[in-house]
């Protein structure tokens, strides 16, 4: 049975019948399969919330979520787990450098295209990931006109992706000359802490988006579509249309890449040209 009222500083217990309704809520909203083994996972990000809000039960708060999109958005904000480093997947990024970029400069010199490149960092967390795909570009592609965006599910990732500080042990993985070129160390209160050049500012945008929509609100295509450690989140059929739409946003002749944890049926508009990286072809 569960208690009716709630102690400061106890959480709520939660029902068989409650869990079940977060996890058709949670899947339905955000794509995410919460089997049973995360209903502890569950309580324990959503409980202090339940206590602040003043309500009794777990089955008050989904009803507040139901009918509350902005308490909807942070629910799935304290649900989301965001994980990710600066040049994870490190043969990706020597991928882009050693084979793709100068493609493109081939390309530029005989007229084949624009000197511009427009990047997506699809579920981008707090922002690693498009700065680090910056740095590389902003170093091997002088003059060019770099268009970076990251999007993500959560509001709050986003927020910390915007304020572009973080601890200085993510230093460990960014290469000694990038460190040299575009990361500054904080002094006084933010000792201990880094942040990036303006130069690399400028190249980054970020927006929320969630990847179950029906359609994507951002304009145009992308040279390179990054969605790594995202899609495993999703049960097969969610998988398949999400890539689907993230395809119809990558360029014919562009770079799709996924994380290593990830699979990908075959596509007829992909080649694979090494693992986790597919070329759109139609």
């Amino acid at each position: 049975m569960i208690e009716s009222s709630i102690s400061p500083g106890i959480s709520p217990a939660i029902s068989t019948d409650e869990f079940g309704l977060f996890q058709e809520l949670i899947a339905h909203r955000a794509g995410i399969r919460l089997n049973d083994s995360k209903r502890a996972l569950l309580v324990g990000r959503l409980s202090r919330r339940v206590r602040d809000l003043g309500l009794r039960t777990f089955r008050d708060y989904y009803q507040r979520v139901v009918r509350d999109r902005e308490e909807r958005t942070r629910m799935l904000d304290l649900i989301t787990t965001n994980e990710t480093e600066f040049f994870r997947e490190p043969a990706q990024f020597a991928f882009l450098e050693k084979n793709i970029v100068p493609r493109w400069l081939e390309a530029a010199e005989y007229g084949r295209r624009e000197r511009r490149v427009r990047v997506w960092s699809a579920g981008c967390s707090t922002g690693e990931e498009p700065y680090s795909v910056a740095m590389l570009l902003h170093s091997n592609l002088p003059g060019w006109d770099i268009e970076i965006i990251g999007t993500d599910l959560s509001t709050r990732v986003l927020d910390a992706a915007e304020r572009a500080v973080w601890p200085a042990e993510r230093l460990a993985n960014i290469p000694l000359a990038y460190q040299r070129t575009y990361i500054l160390n904080g002094t006084g209160a933010q000792a201990g802490r880094i942040t990036v050049s303006d130069a690399l500012r400028q190249l980054v945008r970020f927006r929320p988006l969630n990847l179950m929509n029906a359609s994507y609100d951002i304009l145009g295509s992308f040279d390179v579509v990054l969605c790594r450690n995202v899609l495993i989140y999703f049960d097969a059929e969610v998988r398949r249309a999400v890539i689907d739409r993230l395809v119809d946003r990558c360029a014919v002749g562009g770079y799709f890449l996924l994380g290593h944890a990830e699979a990908l049926n075959r596509s007829p508009r992909l080649t694979l040209l090494k693992p986790t990286i597919w070329t759109r072809t139609s």
